[in-house]
């Protein structure tokens, strides 16, 4: 990890994965990271592949647009460059990145990006995200079907629509042009710092931490508080008064910083597109999720089975509630019928009466009512069994109520 005060890059292995399959490079005009997929079939290949090409591009460029075509170019190539590798060392079938990288020109910055990890401004106080998402869920969130709120526990958070990889010979990269100002700071990561992080905790970071290898630092530390299950990397740039934001020399952070390696490991699955890409979002499981053509038809597919798990979802919360709202009257029932056969003796509308349930009542439901009203009245009682009618008198059935009514009646006075 290295860092001049303008520019950082930092990437930590996370505290689950056992490989770093991210990648960044921050240079003296181009800022990059990578995120690999693939798992053990080469994700660290696929995203030090492609940091390896895509850095060729950082020069000096003659106007933004002219550094914006290299860039798109430089990632397309890559792609060929991964299909190649493939094609050559076919253990490493499934592999891809994701890639964000945006190259300085002047006060305008060109961009491009395909996949999930993210480019963030952080401009006077507010945190913007620039690039969108090339995932199942967010297609979700921009056709209104889903909020942003479920789309972070949707069951299919996990489905990258767009990669760099041996799938797509020319895959779609968004690209675009902007300006930027002294006082700027742009973030590129990869998910394991999006998807764990808050992005207001992430712009409280960069509004409190000066310097970009402090603030890279915490917001890479913020993600390992979280348990950091995924890789997490951080290329972080600030813009000064001076223009400058280079990192001189170069440093190129993660599984790009260690000699590639083609070799077949032990225990290694063969994995194969579509079933891979390591990008939980917000999840423990690390090898969870995966990469999927952009096609209307897949697309439909995939809205047609999220539609089906709506309603299977609320049908079964339905049933839940009615087979709830079941027990709950059938327990109601059963102990409305428990206190109806308990019977006790006490006094009504001036007379000895044979009530039927408990003296007991809850909130304004009565559990008895007069069974039997008697021709004695509580004024023809002496007072000491007066008393004991009010209070009421236990009985262990109908047969003894009656029986105590009989003795009431013996003891009344003429």
């Amino acid at each position: 990890m290295a860092s001049t005060d303008r520019s950082a890059a930092v990437s930590h292995v996370g505290k689950v994965r056992s490989n770093n399959q991210d990648s960044g490079y921050a240079g003296q005009y181009l800022f990059l990271v990578a995120d690999g997929m693939g798992g053990h079939a080469g994700g660290d290949v696929a995203s030090a592949i492609a940091v390896k090409r895509i850095t060729e591009t950082d020069r000096q460029y003659t106007s933004p647009n002219d550094a914006e075509f290299a860039l798109q170019s430089a990632l397309l190539a890559a792609n060929s460059l991964l299909a190649e590798t493939v094609f050559e060392h076919g253990e490493l079938t499934g592999m891809g990145t994701t890639v964000s990288g945006l190259l300085r020109v002047d006060n305008h910055v060109a961009i491009a990006h395909i996949g999930d990890s993210r480019i963030y401004l952080f401009r006077d106080g507010k945190l913007t995200q620039i690039t969108n998402d090339h995932t199942f869920v967010q297609r979700l969130v921009d056709s209104g079907r889903i909020t942003a709120e479920e789309a972070a526990v949707h069951p299919r958070r996990s489905v990258l629509m767009r990669v760099l990889g041996d799938v797509d010979a020319s895959p779609e990269i968004d690209t675009t042009v902007m300006e930027t100002k002294a006082g700027d700071r742009w973030v590129i990561c990869s998910d394991g710092l999006s998807s764990y992080v808050a992005e207001d905790k992430i712009a409280t970071v960069l509004a409190t931490v000066a310097g970009a290898k402090a603030a890279s630092d915490r917001l890479v530390k913020e993600s390992l508080d979280q348990g950091a299950p995924d890789n997490v990397t951080v290329v972080l740039v600030d813009v000064d008064e001076t223009g400058d934001s280079s990192h001189n020399p170069p440093v190129t952070v993660g599984s790009a910083a260690s000699p590639l390696s083609f070799d077949a490991e032990a225990g290694r699955r063969p994995l194969r597109l579509p079933s891979l890409l390591l990008h939980p979002l917000k999840a423990t499981q690390t090898d969870d999720s995966h990469f999927e053509p952009e096609s209307d038809e897949y697309l439909n597919a995939l809205i047609i089975e999220d539609r089906k798990r709506a309603r299977r979802r609320r049908t079964t919360w339905l049933v839940f509630i009615a087979v709830a709202i079941a027990a709950i009257i059938g327990a109601i029932v059963l102990g409305y019928n428990f206190t109806q056969r308990h019977y006790f003796v006490g006094a009504s509308d001036g007379r000895v009466a044979i009530f039927q349930g408990v003296q007991q009542d809850i909130g304004p439901i009565e559990l008895s009512h007069v069974y039997e009203t008697t021709t004695i009245t509580l004024t023809n009682l002496p007072l000491y069994q007066r008393q004991q009618v009010e209070a009421t008198i236990n009985a262990e059935d109908l047969a003894d109520a009656r029986r105590i009514v009989d003795k009431l009646s013996d003891a009344r006075v003429p």
